[in-house]
C-alpha cells in the first residue's frame, strides 16, 4: 500500500515528529514487512507512507489496531485534505 497525505503548509517538521510513534508500533508488529514514511523530494507539502504487509490479514490487524486509530488522530491537525490511497499488489523485486 501507498498512501500520499497532503499536509497544511509549514507543518511537515510538525507531522514528521507526529508520526515517529506510528512508525515505533509498526515496528512490533509481526505481519507489518516493510513500513516506511517519505517526504516528497518535490513537493514540501506531500508525504507518502510505503507499506508492506504479510497478508491482507496483517493489514487488517494494523488498521484496525487501538494504537493506530489513536495515532491517526494525532495527524488530523496537519493532514490537509483525504489521503490518497494505491493497493498494490508486489510481483518481484530488491528486497522483498
Amino acid at each position: 500500500m501507498v498512501v500520499k497525505l497532503k499536509i497544511k503548509e509549514g507543518q511537515r517538521d510538525a507531522m514528521t515528529d507526529a508520526v515517529k510513534p506510528g512508525i515505533e508500533t509498526a515496528k512490533g508488529e509481526v505481519g507489518t514487512r516493510f513500513y516506511a514514511f517519505h517526504h516528497d523530494a518535490v513537493d514540501v507539502n506531500t508525504v507518502w507512507f510505503y507499506e508492506l504487509y504479510a497478508d491482507q490479514d496483517a493489514a487488517n490487524l494494523h488498521m484496525g489496531s487501538e494504537a493506530f486509530k489513536t495515532w491517526s488522530k494525532t495527524l488530523a491537525p496537519f493532514v490537509d485534505g483525504a489521503p490518497e490511497f494505491s493497493f498494490l499488489t508486489p510481483i518481484g523485486g530488491k528486497g522483498i
